[in-house]
């Protein structure tokens, strides 16, 4: 005689609600909890704030930022991953920052480029962002004053160093105006932006880095799509929404796309209809933020020098041993054409440690003595992560 079914299917369901309820319950207390210790915290943020603007102290201080979000790493014991715990301390340190001191970061626009994106990923979204339209403008605008800190590309890990960055410090002329007080890196994932379809894409706008380092990709799906170059890609996006709006109110089909950030999408109204078509898929955005502040030692740092070697055989060959025999690092080489002479170069050279390390110390006073003009442009926490 069979066996009659059990009867645990009926009242399994019950009891699942009940068990689903207790734990929707027990993350409510915790939220509660969260949020008076997050208002706690906060209560004491301000504290700093009023010491700090007492004292004149600056309100972001990246070495302090660095700190605190290694700690905060150090404690997660999961199953919330890093990338998620320092997201949520940075919008957290962004709140903080609007409660001591309303802060302005400016970063090359329009609204939705990279750098706009880096700035948000980097600040948060509670501090105020300035779009100031080119480089040029984001180092002019922060050594007068008119924004806190400012986000500029120094490098890509596919195309190079960002040469209008470069020149920008070379022109400035190692005064210290302005100098480098963080570094920040951000994953590059390209996306083509349209309101059509995918197959009806004819025309492509975006800045020609950009399309550099989808190359291969776009010889391969859109051979015959004509390239139209533009300043920055949320620039392409905001063509390509203005033609798709005209298109679609004179009836016609859109056929204009712009490669861009999935943010740039968002903001333009434009749909990501291929995301990740950058042919390398590391490809990693270096910038460095920029201030008129210096910042302190953590222990984990590195120093951008600029220099113009002496007009003597083996010059820079000195100036790099100066660092081999201080046992300093060299991470980085650039040179851009020094803007007085034909055939003199500007270097610049990312090396580990900070300008007030003893080492450091002993290997710029050697180095000096091989260059015409030496300026280091600033030191700053190593960034370990890509946001």
């Amino acid at each position: 005689m069979p066996k009659k079914p059990a009867k645990t299917t009926r009242r399994s369901k019950p009891s699942a609600a009940i068990n689903l309820a207790s734990i929707r319950q027990r993350i409510n207390d915790l939220d509660r909890a969260l949020v008076t210790l997050l208002n706690e915290r906060s209560s004491l943020v301000v504290k700093v704030g009023e010491q700090k603007r007492a004292a004149g102290l600056p309100i972001y201080t990246p070495h302090r930022e660095a700190e605190v979000l290694e700690r905060a790493l150090k404690a997660n014991n999961g199953p919330l991953p890093d990338r998620t715990l320092e997201a949520i301390y940075r919008e957290l340190m962004s709140g903080s920052f609007s409660l001591q001191q309303p802060l302005r970061i400016g970063y090359l626009g329009p609204a939705g480029s990279y750098s706009h994106l880096a700035a948000l990923r980097q600040f948060g979204s509670s501090v105020e962002h300035e779009d100031l339209h080119d480089i040029a403008g984001v180092f002019t605008e922060v050594q007068r004053g008119h924004v806190h800190y400012g986000l500029v590309p120094i490098e890509n890990s596919t195309g190079g160093g960002i040469v209008e960055t470069l020149d920008a410090f070379r022109d400035q002329g190692g005064k210290g105006e302005v100098v480098v007080c963080a570094e920040v890196q951000i994953d590059v994932r390209h996306c083509l932006l349209a309101n059509c379809a995918p197959s009806q894409v004819k025309r492509i706008y975006s800045k020609p880095e950009v399309f550099d380092q989808c190359r291969i990709w776009l010889a391969r799906q859109y051979p015959k799509a004509e390239r139209i170059p533009t300043p920055s890609s949320s620039k392409a996006a905001e063509i390509v929404a203005e033609e798709a709006r005209a298109d679609l109110a004179e009836g016609r089909t859109p056929h204009s796309a712009a490669i861009g950030s999935e943010l740039a999408g968002q903001i333009y109204g434009l749909n990501p209809l291929l995301v990740g078509i950058e042919d390398n898929p590391g490809n990693i955005t270096r910038f460095f933020v920029i201030s008129r502040q210096k910042t302190e030692r953590t222990g984990d740092d590195k120093t951008t020098v600029m220099f113009t070697t002496a007009d003597k055989p083996g010059a820079l060959v000195e100036v790099l041993l100066a660092f081999q025999r201080s046992n300093i690092n060299l991470t980085h080489i650039e040179k851009r054409p020094s803007g007085r002479r034909n055939w003199t170069y500007t270097f610049f050279i990312d090396c580990l440690g900070h300008r007030n390390d003893q080492p450091m110390i002993r290997a710029l006073d050697d180095a000096k003595a091989h260059c015409r003009e030496l300026a280091v442009i600033g030191s700053y926490p190593r960034s370990k992560r890509i946001l």
